[in-house]
């Protein structure tokens, strides 16, 4: 058991960590069950595995522990881990065997028209954000470029880094509804990536070598401050991701 945890603590460094998305970039408690949710469905934690204690898993998020705790809840709820009473949390099979065909399509659809409503809102934040980024913007985007560059090379889970990036997107836009929108939309990526690996779609590489270069491509327009050319830019990177998402694997 021992060995568990301590394979548990070291994966869940790559989400909590330390050139990942300030904590701020999320509502923390989201933040948490996130990461915690891609690392089960990706296989980052194993069926069985024992998580680190409230108290550790605090301390890797850099969060309160009401908030670790209100993350296990809901990690419950979609029966992706199970308290056992003494002993600690343990990681669920996910429960993709029990998903029928109405759940799923129900959830296809609820991804696509999120996919449609991200095309009408991140090109033009992506627009603005490249006439009123500053230097502090442009930092953080270059960093979160780079957090998932390397992410991708070293086969680890992507998420985290990839909204991070359009998250400071949307913040170097200056407009706080548009960036509350943006995290609104959040969650739309995790469940797709749930509902995908549902059907059995997924594949292990997804292309993401791909996605790197289409954010490389969008930093360079807001870098140089070219509006027009990083509304292109965004529309093309999500419609690329709409098609990464929807080939079989």
């Amino acid at each position: 058991m021992a060995s568990s945890l301590k394979s548990s603590a070291s994966v869940l460094a790559v989400f909590a960590g330390r050139g990942g998305p300030s904590g701020d970039s999320y509502r923390r408690a989201d933040r948490v069950f996130a990461a915690l949710s891609q690392s089960i469905y990706t296989g980052y934690l194993a069926p069985r595995t024992k998580l680190p204690s409230e108290a550790e898993l605090a301390h890797y998020f850099r969060v309160s522990r009401p908030v670790v705790r209100e993350a296990l809840k809901r990690l419950r709820d979609v029966e992706l881990v199970e308290s056992v009473r003494g002993s600690g949390t343990y990681v669920r099979l996910p429960p993709e065997a029990a998903a029928g065909a109405s759940t799923a399509s129900a959830g296809i659809s609820h991804i696509l028209h999120g996919v449609e409503l991200r095309l009408v809102i991140e090109p033009e934040a992506a627009a603005l954000a490249a006439v009123r980024r500053g230097r502090d913007d442009l930092a953080r985007l270059g960093a979160t470029v780079e957090a998932f560059a390397r992410a991708t090379a070293s086969g680890e889970p992507t998420h985290a880094h990839d909204y991070g990036f359009h998250e400071s997107i949307s913040r170097a836009t200056g407009n706080p509804r548009l960036l509350a929108a943006i995290q609104a939309l959040e969650f739309d990526v995790s469940h797709a990536v749930d509902v995908w690996r549902q059907l059995g779609r997924i594949k292990t590489d997804m292309r993401m070598e791909d996605a790197v270069d289409e954010h490389r491509a969008i930093l360079e327009c807001i870098r140089q401050q070219d509006a027009e050319g990083a509304r292109r830019a965004m529309r093309g990177h999500i419609e690329q991701a709409r098609v990464r998402m929807m080939a079989r694997g």
